[in-house]
């Protein structure tokens, strides 16, 4: 399934994505259905059967033309968006880092998290905001996330993955001599256009990623290259963290940001950035200066 957030009529609402033009709302399919995406990812397997449900029976009341919505961040309520950094090989090769010996781990804060054809707002204390793309996964599955998972059964942890843009304010993140401040302005996360359940990904680790600044592609990669996999990762974060359902976890960039290119290429009025994920659609969102 292609699960949405989405806002119509000023109405925010849960969804699915159907036939790539069509959203089927769930309020008005099964009005038993949580309004909330971690809410829903926290009812596990007997939830996501109801909304298969809620599709498969859904009057023509409850089928929105996909041009009538605004999509939304699909999970607007997360509790924890932690991400890894430095998780590509070749995204450590052009910043002349060693390749980690362990997972680095930042946040970025619900504050963060902006929509599909979102507006990025770069912060007037900002001066240097780069893109990175990302494979975000959403906690929740059959496991339905907790402690001390073993990596063999991580990935029944998994609710989906989407696409995400790990927005960052390189000079805050430098000056700062760590990443948290200039990864968290406000609308720095987009994530989206939907979340595409684990059970239609056959191997996150096979996935082509790529992003386009302005229609010139800038990174291309596959998740293939990740230095740290999505069991690994799930597995070392639940080893001090309870996981949640709805919890997001960012798995870093692959090679091709502004910043480390020369001359660097930063975004700036007007932009326009798109993060493609196979399988899991594009993220597109705009660029403009406070």
């Amino acid at each position: 399934m292609k699960l949405v957030r989405f806002q119509t009529s000023g109405n925010v609402s849960l969804g699915a994505l159907v036939d790539d033009n069509t959203v089927v709302d769930f309020s008005a399919a099964d009005p038993t259905l949580p309004t909330s995406m971690k809410a829903l990812l926290a009812l596990g397997p007997a939830g996501l059967q109801k909304a298969v449900a809620a599709i498969t029976n859904a009057p023509d009341s409850a089928k929105i033309p996909l041009s009538s919505v605004q999509l939304l961040a699909p999970v607007g309520d997360a509790q924890k968006i932690l991400c890894i950094g430095q998780n590509y090989r070749d995204h450590c090769i052009e910043q002349n880092q060693p390749i980690p010996e362990s997972a680095i781990l930042f946040s970025k804060y619900p504050t963060a998290l902006n929509d599909p054809d979102g507006v990025v707002r770069i912060p007037k204390l900002a001066k240097q905001v780069d893109y990175e793309a990302e494979l975000a996964v959403v906690i929740g599955g059959a496991g339905g996330g907790g402690r001390y998972i073993p990596v063999e059964e991580a990935l029944n942890h998994v609710a989906g993955y989407m696409c995400a843009n790990d927005v960052s304010a390189r000079d805050i993140q430098f000056a700062d001599k760590q990443w948290v401040r200039g990864k968290s302005p406000d609308g720095f996360y987009p994530t989206g256009p939907y979340l595409l359940t684990a059970d239609e990904v056959a191997d996150p680790h096979d996935l082509d990623i790529s992003l386009t600044l302005n229609g010139q592609t800038m990174q291309t990669s596959n998740t293939s290259n990740l230095i740290f996999n999505v069991p690994f990762l799930i597995s070392y974060l639940s080893q001090t963290m309870t996981l949640l359902p709805g919890d997001i976890l960012s798995t870093g960039t692959p090679g091709g940001v502004g910043i480390f290119r020369k001359p660097p290429i930063l975004l700036k009025q007007g932009d326009t950035m798109s993060v493609t994920i196979a399988g899991l659609g594009t993220l597109t969102n705009t660029v403009e200066e406070d």
